[in-house]
């Protein structure tokens, strides 16, 4: 074979080959997970556990310092106002009153003593026979006595007082909730002896998620269950929202005041509260789908529709509220269509795809 009919072979055996070269194939559909649409649903019925608690709990302490002789009450212990929780030793603030007494006493015959002596020297000042001086000084010395004896009647009624603060009453009806206090204890001015509860006016207290605070209006009628007794319900109305939330857990808390509570009714008993929906006409209505299946294209909320041709189309939609199990779409959707709910910012239009059905919630 000649040189000649060699370089020409080469190009003739190259295009064969290459014409012979396999197609590419075609991309296979991507797998993607959907879910149908079912039927518009609105905000659900909010179920939130919460604690009965009395709405008035004061603390009762003694306002002298003494040693306790005498404890007439235990948690538990129905009160009424006015009545005896415990006794201090009365010996020492009876000792003071006495002394203060005394004082008075002593003060009174001062004040007596310079009245007399400030007379006779008006009845010789008009005769002349002192100076004026001489009287200004008698009338000082009674205005000092008469302002000493105002002031240890004062101080005697102080005494007085703290004779009588040995004994510490109820400052309320209730019930004792708390006490600390032991014959033999001494304690200190201002010490907490014991808690007494309000057992009239009695609230639920619920903690609120930041998200479904706005379906809670203040005076909204609640349902109320015991947990100790399913089978009675109590009606209960909101009387309080917290201005801010917890740091911490970043809730609520709510306040309910419970209606016509009755002997069950204990405090620290835990019980079901159903908060219902304020306006179920409104935009809190939709079609609930995963958070995760709504992205943003542009601005606009978007989910990817899966169509008959099993392929993703951006569809434009209107959200309405965010909640813990999805978020409602109020306007774009309709019941039936297959929505794409993973992996919605990797989808491009007309992308084929292999749907895996998940079931609609």
């Amino acid at each position: 074979m000649t040189m000649n009919t060699r370089l020409i072979g080469w190009p003739l055996l190259l295009l064969v080959t290459a014409c012979n070269k396999p197609a590419p194939t075609e991309v296979p559909p991507r797998p993607a997970l959907v879910t149908v649409i079912g039927e518009k649903s609105g905000i659900d019925t909010m179920a939130l556990v919460g604690e009965v608690k009395p709405r008035y709990e004061s603390i009762q302490s003694f306002r002298i310092n003494g040693k306790i002789i005498e404890r007439k009450v235990e948690i538990g212990s129905v009160v009424k106002k006015g009545q005896v929780l415990a006794r201090l030793d009365p010996s020492d603030s009876q000792l003071n009153a006495n002394a203060a007494q005394a004082n008075v006493s002593a003060a009174e015959a001062e004040t007596a003593l310079a009245l007399a002596e400030l007379n006779r020297q008006r009845q010789l000042f008009e005769k002349k026979f002192i100076s004026a001086s001489t009287l200004d000084i008698r009338e000082a010395q009674y205005k000092t006595a008469t302002a000493k004896l105002a002031q240890v009647k004062a101080q005697a009624s102080v005494s007085n007082n703290q004779a009588h603060y040995a004994s510490l009453t109820a400052d309320r009806d209730g019930v004792v909730t708390f006490i600390h206090a032991e014959p033999g204890q001494v304690i200190s001015a201002g010490e907490s002896i014991a808690k007494i509860a309000d057992s009239q006016a009695i609230d639920v207290l619920v903690a609120v998620p930041e998200s479904r605070l706005a379906e809670v209006k203040l005076n909204a009628l609640v349902l109320i269950r015991l947990w100790s007794d399913r089978q009675k319900t109590y009606l209960g109305e909101i009387r309080e929202i917290a201005p801010a939330a917890e740091s911490s857990t970043r809730i609520f808390n709510v306040r309910i005041t419970l209606k016509q509570a009755d002997a069950s009714v204990k405090f620290g008993l835990t019980v079901g509260v159903k908060l219902s929906p304020q306006d179920s006409n409104s935009s809190n209505t939709g079609y609930l789908i995963p958070s995760k299946a709504l992205t943003e294209i542009n601005g606009q909320s978007t989910v990817w529709l899966i169509d008959a041709d099993n392929k993703a189309q951006p569809r434009s939609v209107t959200s309405g509220p965010f909640r813990e199990d999805g978020v409602l779409i109020t306007e774009g959707l309709s019941s039936g269509d297959k929505i794409a709910i993973a992996g919605v910012h990797t989808l491009v239009k007309d992308q084929a795809v292999k749907p895996v059905i998940e079931a609609a919630k």
